[in-house]
């Protein structure tokens, strides 16, 4: 931990449903902060570090009171919840309402009243925090579908603020928004932004229309302005990316390369290696390509010694039943495919629900033959972009579904519609027994897409729309 005073009067602030630290309470009681960098953390710090910027969010555990802290140089503002207050706000309405509902009803959500009300309170909390610590004529940039309503909330508390937020998941059709009751409280929360950014130019039309129909924002003849409040409100697509150059560098490291030789003479050396690598949710898919795996070995157009699958799947929200019901689904699959076409000493599937270190999932790439990327609906989808990030050999395929936003940008990829389980098959088919030349080619177009358009340059665009000077 960085020794020092936060900030009290920060240029920048960036809102978030977590902290860039966990704190952690360890077994002989002694309590502590462990970094949890990721790609927002990465892409954000030069700029929060050169504007006295600061962060505000839960510290990852319920019910603890935490004074500002610095970590490495940065101001962090922890905002307490309780157990109540993450249950609700966060297990319930963000996950259990906001989640499915912005991934095309793949799951039916649901909608409680007295969820609603947690959320409205907590989003309350947020921007109260980020209103006594943003200077005079501040920016702040909210991020994601946990705080939706921050920004009209802070525009009410500080109309001096510059305000951006940036939505990480789809926003879904008019269609399927209008199901929500609370609808035109989310809308006129949004419209409190001067910036609304999405991934994509169909998250920016769906919010346009929406915005007109539910609050009564007034277009403008720019198709990316709306005029709400006597106030010009921008939308733009920016889509996320990764650290391409961090991880390029990474998969060229002696360590990884050795380590993936490693991981495929541990399974047994096969033709073909299959990886997908997923949070636990039942958006990503994972049934999709456990089931055209198993199709293949069916049809006889593949055999365990041609080809082994590792799913990697990442532990989520553990505490919600339909996660639980879905983990359960997924590894009775993986058994029955097994059960029928396992070997002794060769699995067909090899299925870890772990997290992995990143130099270790680094590995998994660079060993990997084929990439499967099969989600129903997926905002971005970052694992395609870092899987083709670590492929400094110019080796391996990438098979993406066609609803995640990286499929508009990756289109030298083998897309897929997830729903139709045959095309899922015969791209994993035609992935493995794709051309060497052939290959390497799709590989070089989707490598300099991924390295040109890394995360340090979305973030950049993003507050350059909001008016932010930013180093070129």
């Amino acid at each position: 931990m960085t020794s020092g005073e936060p900030v009290t009067a920060a240029d920048l602030v960036v809102v978030a449903n977590r902290l860039p630290v966990d704190y952690v309470r360890h077994p002989d009681g002694s309590t502590g902060w462990k970094r949890s960098p990721g790609g927002l953390v990465t892409a954000l710090e030069p700029t929060l570090r050169a504007r006295e910027g600061a962060w505000v969010g839960w510290p990852g555990v319920p019910d603890v009171d935490v004074d500002p802290l610095v970590e490495d140089g940065l101001s962090l503002y922890p905002v307490r919840l309780s157990a109540h207050e993450v249950e609700q706000y966060y297990e319930g309405f963000s996950n259990a309402t906001l989640w499915p509902l912005y991934h095309d009803v793949v799951a039916q959500p649901q909608f409680h009243r007295h969820w609603w009300r947690t959320y409205t309170d907590v989003n309350q909390r947020f921007a109260e925090e980020v209103a006594r610590v943003a200077a005079h004529g501040a920016t702040v940039w909210v991020q994601d579908y946990q705080l939706q309503l921050v920004p009209g909330r802070l525009r009410e508390l500080r109309p001096d603020l510059r305000i951006g937020f940036f939505l990480h998941i789809p926003f879904p059709p008019v269609e399927l928004f209008r199901q929500l009751p609370w609808r035109t409280r989310i809308m006129e929360g949004l419209l409190g932004a001067d910036l609304v950014g999405f991934h994509t130019d169909g998250g920016v039309r769906n919010f346009h229309w929406l915005a007109q129909e539910l609050a009564g924002a007034t277009p403008d003849r720019d198709p990316e302005v709306l005029w709400y409040g006597g106030r010009r409100v921008r939308l733009g697509a920016f889509p996320i990316s990764i650290d391409s150059q961090h991880l390029d560098e990474l998969s060229r490291s002696e360590e990884v390369v050795e380590r993936a030789a490693q991981i495929r003479e541990e399974l047994g050396n096969p033709t073909k290696i299959i990886l997908g690598v997923d949070r636990l949710d039942y958006t990503k898919g994972i049934d999709v390509r456990l089931r055209a795996f198993h199709e293949l070995l069916e049809e006889d157009r593949i055999t365990v010694d041609d080809a082994v699958m590792i799913q990697l799947a990442t532990p989520s929200r553990e505490r919600v039943e339909h996660y639980q019901q879905m983990r359960d689904e997924i590894e009775l699959s993986v058994g029955r495919l097994n059960g029928e076409y396992a070997r002794v000493g060769h699995p067909a599937v090899h299925y870890l629900h772990r997290s992995l270190p990143r130099e270790e999932l680094t590995a998994f790439f660079l060993a990997a033959d084929v990439m499967l990327v099969t989600p129903l609906r997926d905002g971005m989808n970052l694992v395609a972009k870092e899987y083709v990030a670590c492929r400094h050999d110019d080796g391996g395929v990438l098979v993406l579904s066609e609803f995640t936003g990286a499929a508009i940008e990756l289109t030298s990829a083998l897309l897929v519609n997830p729903h139709d389980t045959d095309g899922v098959k015969e791209a994993l088919h035609a992935a493995l027994t794709m051309e060497p030349d052939e290959g390497r080619k799709r590989m070089r177009m989707l490598r300099r897409q991924v390295l040109d358009h890394n995360v340090d340059r979305w973030a950049r665009s993003f507050l350059r729309a909001l008016g932010v000077a930013v180093d070129a």
